[in-house]
């Protein structure tokens, strides 16, 4: 579509139409989500998205609470897109905090883990009974 100069779409700019929204300036980050639930005596935290040090927060505090309060605590990393040293860093505490069980990383997550030898500090299990059982 069109843009003028005063950042309205070409086309509604001279019918009275309702303008649309403004156009972004960058491409939307991919967001992260967090979920939680208790299975088998241990604590699931979910984590889906990108996770990245301007999105880490909500699933540090998850962690973080998790750890404390849980004799173990399961990550579910499948859906997990993009993840750097921020999660890295995250899961290496969780991990000396705790019991701290990886579920299904993504191929991306599992390559950085590979990479940097966190892979040989982290246990990981393909399901998240399995990781409960463990």
């Amino acid at each position: 579509m069109p843009w003028d100069e005063a950042g309205m779409p070409a086309l509604t700019r001279d019918t009275g139409a309702e303008t649309l929204p403004e156009r972004p300036t960058a491409p939307a980050s991919e967001g992260a989500a967090v979920l939680q639930y208790e299975w088998r005596g241990a604590w699931v935290v979910i984590a889906r998205g990108s996770y990245d040090m301007d999105s880490i927060t909500p699933l540090a505090d998850a962690l973080a609470v998790a750890v404390r309060k849980h004799p173990k605590v399961i990550l579910d990393a499948s859906g997990i897109t993009f993840a750097d040293s921020t999660l890295l860093n995250l899961l290496i505490l969780t991990h000396q905090a705790g019991t701290l069980r990886v579920v299904a990383p993504s191929a991306q997550l599992k390559r950085l883990c590979e990479i940097t030898g966190v892979d040989s500090i982290l246990q990981t299990r393909d399901s998240v009974d399995d990781a409960a059982v463990s």
